[in-house]
């Protein structure tokens, strides 16, 4: 069997989602410290989105090489 080629990514593939995650970090931070309300709840909800992919990924089946 034939090896493939390793395929070349742009940055935006490399760094788009840990940078997306990191805004939604900061943005739930933010949100925390300065507002009340809605903006607690948005919060908890911008807070949970890194939570959630890593579960995401925690939890998919192990890629065999």
């Amino acid at each position: 069997m034939r090896a493939m080629p390793p395929r070349t990514l742009t940055r935006k593939q490399i760094w788009g989602a840990p940078i997306a995650l990191g805004v939604a970090t900061v943005v739930g931070l933010v949100a925390a410290l300065l507002a009340d309300g809605a903006g607690d709840a948005a919060s908890w909800g911008a807070l949970g989105v890194p939570v959630v992919v890593a579960i995401w990924f925690a939890m998919r089946p192990a890629r065999s090489s």
